[in-house]
């Protein structure tokens, strides 16, 4: 599955939707995107620009194109621009953020609501910034599948507090409806994490379900669900590939060996079967 999915920054990364390097010059050099609708967007994009907008746009871009155009890496160099070039977007995009929280946190002090407001820093997933020679998400790895989860409610949590627990998005919804005192209704799939700020994780979850089901499309990485406790983790490849893969993350934390097949895991490999096989009931889950 690993092997098809188009991810690698040097095959994928698109010179003009990803790179910002405009279609007029990208086609002058002789490159062509390996998605074809990457310049239409990119230029569509570019004319929802104010003038204003644009103006700044050209004004950070303009030289960058400019420099690409007459000085024009190749191979592996290549590689290294697209990725530098990405990378820098995307701690520009970072650094904006963090300016930006921190107006948000200002106002939050300023007008004495900060000591009564949940704050919940995320992402709707994780992302490849270059790990194994690839960028994007999707795939239930580590690298994507991690989410950053930062919350702040000083009447509530401790400042410092650490927790390992097992959580995951669909808990925001019934956490800030415990925290407004509204009911959390029955079909919600979550639970609130506000036992979790009083140190009381009795009855937590000691697993997480994932399902991956948008294939064929963009990237190209295959329809996959499992299982990941805090240790261990069970995939299965699905659609037109049936592949199991099971990870030790203690002493593979880089998923680099699949021990699907290892008779030393053959009874945490039943246990994972076991233990997804309750989450997609459990979730009603089922797999196309």
């Amino acid at each position: 599955a690993a092997r098809e999915a188009e991810m690698r920054i040097s095959e994928h990364m698109g010179l003009t939707n990803d790179n910002k390097i405009h279609p007029d010059i990208t086609t002058e050099l002789g490159f062509t995107d390996f998605m074809g609708w990457y310049a239409p967007v990119h230029v569509n994009q570019i004319n929802r620009l104010t003038p204003e907008q644009k103006a700044d746009w050209e004004a950070v871009y303009g030289p960058i194109q400019q420099e690409f155009k007459e000085n024009t890496p190749s191979g592996d160099s290549l590689t290294s621009w697209k990725y530098q070039r990405y990378m820098q977007d995307y701690l520009a995009s970072i650094l904006s953020v963090d300016e930006n929280i921190g107006r948000l946190m200002k106002y939050l002090e300023e007008s004495g609501m900060a000591d009564n407001t949940l704050v919940i820093y995320t992402s709707d997933q994780g992302f490849y910034l270059g790990e194994h020679g690839w960028f994007d998400k999707r795939f239930m790895y580590e690298e994507s599948f991690r989410t950053p989860l930062i919350m702040r409610w000083p009447a509530q949590i401790k400042p410092g507090t650490i927790n390992t627990d097992l959580v995951q998005n669909v808990d925001f919804g019934p956490t800030m409806l415990h925290a407004t005192g509204t009911a959390i209704p029955e079909d919600m799939q979550g639970e609130s994490l506000i036992p979790l700020f009083r140190g009381n994780n009795d009855n937590w979850r000691d697993a997480l379900y994932y399902h991956y089901f948008e294939y064929p499309g963009i990237h190209m990485v295959k329809r996959h669900y499992g299982v990941k406790t805090k240790r261990y983790k069970l995939i299965h490849f699905y659609n037109d590939i049936d592949e199991w893969e099971l990870y030790d993350l203690e002493k593979d934390p880089e998923e680099m060996m699949n021990v699907y097949e290892d008779t030393e895991y053959a009874e945490i490999r039943q246990e994972l079967h076991e233990r997804l096989v309750e989450l997609r009931e459990y979730y009603k889950d089922e797999v196309q």
